[in-house]
């Protein structure tokens, strides 16, 4: 059931050398400067990707006063991201078949719809809300490619010393997406008590300027991600024309082959929930954080602040934790375990603090965002971590399809946590519970996890 080191033959390269003459000499590789446009392009992608799906739960009491959303519609705004990746796994064979070029570009095709149904000024609102219900949904069929080819491109394009580190900003714009939208959101729309005089004409001009408010930024939002299709459209190679290391030339398994061997290989379905669960848990947490801390008395503003700060603290931590593990080798699963122990504590802290008319501990505004913030850096910061751990237990599965069948999994538990908030809306205390519980299962996980390298032996003792 346990992962078996990859064979001989499934090490051997694909590229042979081209002239004949050179047979007896290996074939060298090479590093691209355009490494960078690629990454740079992927990334602005998955942060605009993280926007749009974001967008409803940081300004939900705006968006309730608007459109006559009630909770429970924020909840499905948010929830069509984990529902696009029903289709998760026809992503996964376009990108094992066609590349990553075919993958990204239909993605950026949907998100480009997407956000174009979302932003037509329909005066019909009963309409209009089905036309930003199809949005959302749209821009969430982009999350299985944007989730998860980052370890892909990594390996394609980068060497062995920056893999981590590609990995970590190619997986991590996406949730900077997501904070940049607790930012956008509150200080572009106001709150509706902002202009809340009494008067029913004065409720009216309120209403009126929310709702332009919000129309101005989902215009915004259509302008940058219709320039980035189009920049992707123009010049995204799928690989280099010389692979960056051994591992981004060698064989790997096929589409069915990799898929049966994941799902039997009992090291990989342990860290899969390891990761999914508490990133799951995680994505839906913060996505309706607004409701979250509103019982704690903080404003929209405020919690917009806690979340960006979360979030952004989880990628520049996440980088450098990524880029820590590119110098020191071999010791990604001390790097989770720290990292899960203290996501454990915050979280639990993050919890009784919320409870204090019960624990009695205090519950000051500065505590709710310190404990809140390293909640977000501890989880969101493990998360390319992961990739790499994932990706060396079972090579030679290609990365593409490993990391799309850990993201699904995130996903469907980020869903399943939103469809029972549709019916439990009124009371979140189980929410911030379902956090802890997340942390402490995801880290007794990985202390029973046994690590191999099988990658990296191929990058570091077989030479092409």
């Amino acid at each position: 059931m346990g992962a078996r080191p990859s064979t001989e033959a499934e090490r051997e390269p694909l590229l042979t050398p081209s002239h004949a003459e050179t047979n007896s000499n290996p074939v060298n590789s090479r590093v691209y400067g355009r490494r960078w446009l690629v990454l740079t392009l992927f990334s602005l992608l998955g942060l605009m990707q993280g926007m749009v799906w974001n967008f409803w739960g940081p300004i939900q009491n705006s968006a309730v006063r608007a459109y006559g959303f009630a909770k429970a519609d924020i909840a499905v705004l948010v929830l069509w991201g984990p529902v696009g990746f029903v289709p998760w796994l026809l992503f996964m064979w376009l990108m094992d078949k066609k590349g990553l070029r075919a993958s990204l570009l239909l993605s950026g095709f949907f998100m480009l719809l997407g956000a174009v149904l979302r932003s037509i000024p329909l005066t019909d609102e009963h309409l209009r809300r089905w036309f930003i219900h199809g949005g959302q949904f749209l821009n969430g069929l982009a999350g299985p490619t944007i989730m998860s080819a980052g370890p892909y491109l990594s390996t394609t394009w980068f060497a062995p010393d920056q893999r981590a580190t590609a990995t970590a900003v190619a997986s991590l714009f996406c949730y900077l997406g997501s904070a940049a939208s607790f930012l956008v959101g509150p200080l572009v729309v106001p709150a509706p008590n902002d202009t809340l005089t009494g008067t029913t004409m004065a409720a009216a001009v309120s209403d009126n300027s929310i709702r332009d408010r919000i129309q101005l930024v989902m215009y915004a939002e259509l302008a940058v991600i219709a320039v980035l299709f189009a920049a992707v459209l123009l010049y995204f190679p799928s690989r280099p024309p010389m692979p960056p290391s051994v591992a981004a030339a060698s064989q790997r398994l096929s589409y069915r082959s990799s898929i049966c061997r994941l799902l039997s290989n009992l090291r990989f379905l342990m860290i899969a929930l390891a990761y999914a669960v508490p990133t799951g848990v995680i994505a839906g947490w913060a996505g309706v954080l607004d409701m979250v801390l509103t019982p704690a008395k903080v404003s929209q503003v405020d919690a917009g602040w806690i979340g960006f700060w979360s979030t952004v603290g989880g990628c520049v931590f996440g980088v450098a934790m990524a880029r820590f593990a590119d110098s020191i080798r071999g010791m990604l699963k001390l790097i989770l375990v720290l990292m899960l122990a203290g996501a454990s504590l915050s979280s639990t802290w993050f919890t009784l603090t919320c409870l204090s008319r019960v624990t009695h501990l205090p519950a000051t505004a500065a505590i709710l965002y310190t404990s809140c913030i390293l909640v977000g850096i501890f989880i969101n910061s493990s998360v390319p971590i992961f990739f790499e751990l994932l990706i060396e237990t079972v090579y030679p599965v290609p990365e593409g399809i490993t990391c799309g069948v850990v993201t699904f999994l995130g996903n469907l538990v980020t869903g399943l946590l939103l469809f029972f908030l549709t019916f439990y809306c009124t009371e979140l205390s189980w929410l911030n519970w379902c956090l802890t519980g997340s942390c402490l299962f995801s880290l007794v996980l990985i202390l029973f996890f046994r690590e191999s390298y099988d990658r990296l032996y191929l990058d570091v003792f077989v030479s092409v």
